[in-house]
């Protein structure tokens, strides 16, 4: 009996959505809605917000910082925006789900979306990381239509940030945050992320055929590396980090602990974070560019997910010294209008450039996600058809 050949398919986005909570919050009423620590603004905050340049983020809080939708109410929101009487959402075949900030432990987050919709039974997967964990949805989407596991797959990145940051759960550890000037490593760490962070979520409608009218986005390639088995935890919540670089997880440590280090904040060690997050993600994309024989010069569009406008430069000067400039006529972002929004950011770069009439067939785009957890990066090729 002859076996049959199995021929991989070609893979498109044809529809990008997103959702925003709220209105815009400018920088001078971020402290107003997430609260001072201790009663006192933050010496921290001005200088972060000089250095990442970003003017407006979103929150899902209201102006009193209570809450008004979960993460996984605004992924699902994202989600049933791509649906529509043209393509319904009893379509759907597949859901991946990328967050950093999920609503609880378990369920996981996917499980919590698709509850929200209450569609028919979907295959679902929950990636659950830094900023990378949206591109692992992305491409397991991506993969799964490539082999013909599902016609179609919808992945999405999505973060409610926020409620992390609000001053009440820092109260426990005001001593460390009030001995900035004493104790300067300790207390930026925990102040450091409550100026970076927004909310928000964004999805990608995946098919193995394009649109029969407007554009799509063929998928050529998505790769993904980690870094961590020779570079140690740089951003991390739920965690302590001890002085040998280890981590102890909440796991192992008392109520009392929790409390007293704000194990549940995120943190961020930015000696670790200037000096090793642009150079691995330099190097991956000179490999890349050598493994695909990528034209730079026929490169349309390169979406880097910037955490802050800080690293563009430092990105810029060390791919030039690589070799693989990339110049910044072709660099689009959307950071300083909608914020760092972790897994979501990737997203939202390409549904603005979609959407909002930026492309053009034969367009390429490259994206490039890097992620300091622990070191990982994701790029993706894609073409304009």
């Amino acid at each position: 009996m002859k076996e049959k050949q199995s021929l991989m398919k070609e893979v498109y986005i044809t529809r990008l959505s997103k959702f925003l909570p709220n209105e815009p919050v400018e920088n001078d009423d971020m402290e107003s809605i997430l609260g001072m620590v201790d009663g006192k603004p933050s010496r921290a905050r001005t200088m972060i917000l000089g250095n990442n340049k970003i003017k407006t983020r979103y929150y899902a809080l209201d102006k009193e910082g209570k809450s008004t939708h979960t993460n996984a109410e605004m992924t699902a929101e994202a989600v049933r925006n791509l649906f529509d009487d043209k393509f319904p959402i009893n379509r759907l075949q597949l859901l991946a789900c990328g967050t950093t900030s999920p609503d609880q432990l378990l369920p996981n987050h996917a499980a919590m979306v698709h509850g929200i919709l209450k569609c028919q039974p979907v295959e679902l997967i929950a990636a659950t990381g830094a900023c990378a964990a949206g591109m692992q949805a992305f491409k397991y989407a991506f993969m799964s239509v490539k082999c013909g596991n599902t016609a179609n797959a919808v992945s999405t990145g999505s973060e409610k940030f926020s409620a992390w940051m609000l001053a009440q759960k820092f109260e426990p550890e005001t001593e460390n945050l009030k001995n900035l000037a004493e104790n300067p490593i300790i207390a930026f760490e925990k102040d450091f992320l409550r100026w970076m962070l927004s909310d928000g979520a964004s999805a990608a409608l995946f098919e193995d055929k394009p649109n029969e009218e407007g554009l799509s986005l063929r998928v050529d390639w998505v790769e993904i590396a980690s870094y961590a088995n020779n570079l140690d935890t740089c951003m991390y919540a739920g965690a302590v980090k001890n002085g040998d670089g280890s981590t102890k997880g909440w796991t192992d440590m008392t109520p009392e602990e929790w409390a007293a280090n704000s194990v549940f904040s995120f943190k961020q060690d930015t000696r670790l974070l200037g000096k090793n997050i642009v150079p691995s993600g330099a190097q991956m994309w000179k490999d890349l560019v050598d493994k695909y024989n990528i034209d730079i010069s026929k490169l349309t569009w390169f979406l880097p997910h910037l955490s802050s406008e800080y690293f563009r430069f430092r990105i810029d000067e060390e791919i030039a010294r690589l070799g693989v400039h990339i110049p910044q006529e072709k660099w689009f972002t959307n950071l300083t209008r909608v914020g760092n929004v972790g897994t979501a950011s990737p997203y939202f770069m390409l549904e603005e450039l979609l959407n909002e009439g930026k492309l053009k067939k034969g367009d390429t785009i490259v994206m490039m996600v890097p992620e300091s957890a622990r070191f990982s990066y994701a790029y993706a090729h894609i073409t304009v058809v």
